[in-house]
């Protein structure tokens, strides 16, 4: 009997433990997080990440990423009345002046510049309202699900459609987009900007504002925001461990917590780490030579397979099984290139990725004159 409740309280004593060590790993001060794998969209920690929320500057990854696939960077964007009134953080542009495109863009994600955004939105497509359209567009074509921004710049918004907000999931996978373009990585780990206007009178210079840039390994992108409504938020990325990973964290604490996001981003990102590997492996094909044919004019043909090579994102207690797929035989015609069977790769049972098998080469079928010529040269043989 003692030995059962020792045994019981074993059990009980380590669920504890492993409770206890899990809430630990998860206990965020965002309202809402997400860390992900770039590459294939894989959710490995999460928290209500299909909530809609405001997200303040962070929207400006958007609003860069679009500039860099629509606009020439050496072209000047003309400053308008609007862009000159927009509420700080600013850069100062005065209505008139004109500034190259390019510079605009550091003075947007370094320095989360209000009106670089407004000027640079003004001239990608002529006004705010058609920029938000096409900005909207994009998120879509990239996946987004529950995404509406209604300023280039992040600033709270609302129109017929909604307030400006998005989720913790979805900002993920803009910046898993984002991270894809060089020019974009370029302008985001640069330190420090310098620029003039276009009348070379006013000269600025942009610190970079991302702390996670020179404080935290592997992180290669980043844009931080703030509004009284998103409270503190950050997007980003990071190459740890042969894995290239984004995240979010939205209304991470409000003043005067402002560093309770770069926790949060630890947290996430060490859970990541912790949990789960990139493993690489390669079937093996030694089996997988030749099959056999029926009723045709050889008995066997030669195999080829796709890329065998795969890697997966896994959990470092997920058991990964690689089947083949292959019939006994196969019937006559058959077509080079034709495919005959597969390889899958599974996870926990689950299938991931298949490989096709196809015939290396054609093989005709014994026809009604395959078998005439059999006849003829058995009676010429008699004869």
């Amino acid at each position: 009997m003692k030995t059962i409740v020792s045994v019981f309280l074993y059990v009980i004593i380590c669920s504890i433990q492993i409770y206890a060590v899990s809430a630990e790993e998860i206990n965020l001060n965002a309202k809402a997080a997400v860390i992900m794998d770039a590459e294939s969209g894989k959710i490995l920690y999460e928290k209500s990440k299909d909530q809609k929320m405001p997200n303040a500057s962070t929207t400006k990854i958007l609003t860069c990423l679009y500039i860099l696939k629509h606009c020439d960077l050496d072209q000047m964007a003309e400053v308008s009345k609007n862009a000159a009134m927009q509420p700080k953080v600013r850069l100062g542009v005065r209505e008139v002046e004109k500034y190259k495109v390019k510079d605009l863009l550091y003075g947007l994600m370094l320095e989360s510049y209000n009106d670089c955004a407004v000027v640079l939105a003004e001239h990608a497509e002529g006004s705010v309202e058609k920029f938000e359209k096409r900005m909207n567009q994009m998120a879509e074509n990239l996946g987004t699900l529950n995404t509406h921004f209604v300023t280039p710049n992040g600033l709270d918004g609302i129109d017929k459609k909604g307030r400006h907000e998005t989720t913790a999931q979805d900002l993920a996978k803009i910046m898993a987009r984002c991270i894809k373009n060089q020019q974009f990585l370029e302008i985001t780990q640069t330190k420090q900007y310098t620029f003039t206007d276009g009348s070379r009178k006013r000269r600025f210079i942009c610190n970079n504002h991302n702390a996670l840039l020179s404080s935290m390994q592997g992180v290669i992108s980043g844009k931080t925001g703030y509004t009284s409504k998103a409270g503190y938020c950050y997007v980003g990325a990071v190459k740890q461990k042969n894995m290239t990973m984004t995240f979010s964290v939205l209304a991470s604490g409000w003043p005067p917590h402002k560093t309770y996001k770069w926790k949060d981003v630890r947290k996430l990102v060490q859970y990541a780490t912790d949990h789960y590997e990139r493993r690489e492996i390669i079937a093996d094909t030694s089996k997988i030579k030749e099959i056999s044919i029926k009723n045709g004019l050889k008995e066997k043909v030669l195999l080829k397979t796709g890329n065998l090579k795969a890697a997966f994102l896994v959990k470092k207690t997920d058991k990964i099984k690689i089947e083949s797929i292959l019939p006994s035989f196969i019937d006559a015609p058959v077509k080079e290139g034709q495919k005959v069977g597969e390889i899958k790769y599974l996870i926990n049972g689950k299938s991931q990725k298949s490989v096709p098998i196809y015939a290396k080469q054609s093989v005709k079928q014994k026809d009604y004159w395959y078998y005439f010529e059999k006849i003829i040269q058995r009676f010429t043989l008699i004869a």
